[in-house]
């Protein structure tokens, strides 16, 4: 680490994200011949050249190599300054910050977060929604809802709650497609994908068939939420987590065409939170107020 020239690496991250070199020096304070410099000093260290020479008119082009360096200094950059952030940011000690998948957030938590707002006021609750499996050590999040095959290593899981699959689609969608009640009328049905690696259609295949179902056909979406979005907009039968589902269901927004057929997830959903640190007493009763609003959440 010694040996990295951070200042130019962290000039040319943003030489990379604005574009030019005069922009760069604006957005750091500096003067533009500061800014060659530290390019000069990165060329040298690096041994290859990160930038084309200037061709006419046209702005910087990088070669290959600083395409990627370009990338892998912006990102790092940007994650240091948002575990900065997150560090500086004065917090009371009621003051919780879950991090969960937006799917997660936006069909099980958030409506949720009202009564427990009620049971507990002095608990300011704070959501931040990511894919990604953040770092607890970092102080980005005070516990995470993870989903999938818990646990995991380095951190405390505990589970929260189960789920289990079935397919679900519009009720306008069920009447035009003839009222399919039997897993053999999916085969006339367009199926709609979820890139959850827990919730593919050969899953439904293997339980419940038939045979001849093609599971590879259909469109895919990159959440749970947007696939069953779909759904609701009569796009073709989603394969959903009941537990993400069950709201629409119980309105009649969806419908479950084949009844209480499902295919159990077991353990699906788990509380996590940092291994080596000390939870502070509202993470605490956060987390125990998540597992008592989940016991009320009877996988379907």
């Amino acid at each position: 680490m010694k040996e990295l020239p951070l200042n130019a690496l962290r000039a040319f991250a943003v030489v990379y994200a604005s574009g030019g070199v005069r922009a760069a020096a604006r957005e750091l304070g500096i003067a533009h011949s500061a800014v060659s410099r530290h390019l000069a000093e990165l060329d040298a260290w690096l041994g290859v050249p990160i930038i084309h020479p200037p061709a006419g008119r046209r702005g910087l082009t990088f070669t290959p190599q600083g395409e990627a360096l370009g990338r892998a200094t912006l990102s790092g950059l940007r994650e240091i300054a948002r575990a900065v952030a997150s560090i500086r940011e004065t917090r009371s000690e009621g003051s919780v910050t879950i991090s969960t998948t937006p799917s997660f957030a936006a069909r099980w938590l958030l409506p949720r977060l009202p009564a427990l707002e009620e049971a507990h006021p002095h608990i300011e609750v704070s959501v931040v929604v990511d894919s990604r499996i953040i770092d607890l050590g970092t102080g980005e999040a005070d516990l995470a809802i993870r989903m999938g095959r818990g646990p995991w290593r380095d951190v405390d899981c505990e589970p929260l709650m189960e789920d289990s699959l079935y397919p679900v689609m519009s009720p306008a969608l069920w009447k035009k497609s003839g009222r399919p009640d039997k897993p053999g009328g999916l085969t006339r049905l367009r199926l709609l994908h979820d890139r959850d690696p827990e919730t593919p259609w050969e899953r439904w295949k293997a339980a419940h068939g038939p045979a001849s179902l093609d599971v590879h056909g259909g469109p895919r979406f990159a959440s749970s939420d947007l696939v069953l979005r779909a759904a609701l907009l009569g796009q073709g039968v989603a394969l959903a987590r009941h537990q993400l589902a069950a709201d629409d269901v119980a309105s009649g927004a969806l419908l479950r065409p084949l009844g209480d057929l499902s295919v159990e997830l077991g353990t699906a959903y788990w509380v996590v939170l940092p291994k080596y640190s000390q939870v502070k007493p509202a993470t605490r009763t956060v987390a125990d107020w998540l597992k008592d609003q989940a016991s009320l959440s009877p996988v379907g």
